[in-house]
Formats: C-alpha cells, structure tokens, sequence
C-alpha cells in the first residue's frame, strides 16, 4: 500500500486548524497531571466536532504518530487501540 501524503485534503478541514493547534500537543515547559488533563479535554472535545476527525484518526494509526492528540485520541489511547488491534 502507498504512504499517504502528509497533505492530504483533509488536513485542510480539520477543526484544529490555527491557534488552537497548541492544545493538541504539550508545551515546551512541563505541565502537572492537572494541567494536561484539562489540555487534553478542549482538545478532544474540538475533535468531537470535527468533521474529519475519523480520516485524523486513521492517519494517525497508519503512520504511527506517536506525539499529540489525533482523531480524538492520546497517544497512550492510539497505542492500546493499535494493540487492541493486533489482537
């Protein structure tokens, strides 16, 4: 199967699109459990939203993301489903 581009037409619908990108992934300085949690609740629920959240998800999966929030998931999230998967 091809690698699909990192460009993909979807990309440009996504909802997490512009300033709001920054909550998808963790900041530079450390953030307590509290703080990360709370990051990662607005991000999810801007991907509840999203009208190309599943393609996000799907890419993620394919390409083995391993940082940032995608379709909805967290890494951790992505790997038991990966896992979960496999069988």
């Amino acid at each position: 199967m091809a690698r699909r581009s990192v460009n993909e037409a979807w990309q440009r619908q996504a909802a997490c699109r512009g300033p709001r990108s920054t909550l998808f992934y963790p900041p530079v300085a450390p953030e307590t459990r509290p703080e990360r949690e709370g990051r990662e609740r607005q991000a999810k629920a801007i991907c509840a939203g999203c009208p190309v959240r599943a393609p996000c998800r799907d890419f993620a999966l394919e390409i083995r993301e391993q940082h940032g929030i995608w379709g909805g998931l967290t890494e951790s999230e992505r790997q038991a489903l990966l896992e979960r998967r496999a069988g």
